[in-house]
């Protein structure tokens, strides 16, 4: 069980788009898991960033915002967990455009990931734990008990992002998005401090065909072969 102690710890990496967040929280609903969203915590210091005026490439001024900000993962009984900050349900606005292109800006910053990964490691410290984000199996948790890396092509998620946003009820063009992925993935994969990366020991899965029920029952498979045997 790794260092854990009380419970098993799944990682799950990937680009922006590769269906990684819904595979990881139905897998959770399904162990009965917490699920964690470790780019909900970016995008929610990005959030407030934006509704403060706050200097997006000012690395000091948004450590002392982070500083003063109570970001809560609620997955509680709640068909899409929550994300609160400060108290406040702020889920929806999470993907919204401006946040789209803001977040890997602000998730850059050295000082500020290593603040989110000393949260991050605290909310996991109980283990029953499935965490997603860019660097969790390389970084965040590298003792994970279970890793896994999920992509796809950047047509199709591209096409999942336009999905995502005209159901929220935001305007999107699909070549736009193309385009802002493409600038994401190289920004995730160059930055200095937990780059996007697949960790050595992580499942590849490429999800660009498969429905995510399926992708979904193949990582538990995994998880039972691996974990639970």
């Amino acid at each position: 069980m790794g260092h854990w102690g009380q419970g098993p710890v799944v990682a799950v990496d990937g680009p922006a788009g590769a269906g990684k967040s819904t595979a990881a929280r139905r897998m959770a609903e399904r162990l009965g898991f917490l699920y964690l969203d470790s780019g909900a915590m970016y995008r929610a210091l990005a959030l407030k960033a934006l509704q403060h005026g706050v200097d997006l490439r000012d690395e000091t001024q948004l450590l002392h915002l982070l500083d003063m900000t109570r970001i809560e993962l609620d997955g509680a009984g709640h068909q899409k967990p929550l994300v609160l900050v400060d108290g406040q349900d702020v889920t929806r606005l999470l993907r919204s455009p401006e946040v789209n292109a803001s977040v890997s800006v602000v998730a850059g910053f050295p000082r500020i990931r290593e603040e989110m990964v000393r949260r991050q490691r605290e909310m996991s410290r109980a283990g029953h734990v499935i965490m997603d984000g860019r660097d969790i199996g390389t970084y965040v948790l590298p003792s994970a008990d279970l890793k896994f890396y999920l992509t796809a092509s950047l047509e199709a998620r591209a096409q999942r992002r336009l999905q995502d946003l005209t159901g929220m009820g935001f305007p999107a063009d699909l070549a736009e998005l193309a385009e802002e992925i493409r600038h994401r993935d190289a920004l995730d994969s160059e930055r200095a401090v937990g780059p996007l990366k697949q960790a050595p020991d992580a499942i590849y899965i490429d999800t660009t065909d498969m429905e995510v029920d399926h992708v979904v029952d193949m990582m538990l498979s995994i998880y039972r072969q691996r974990v639970e045997s």
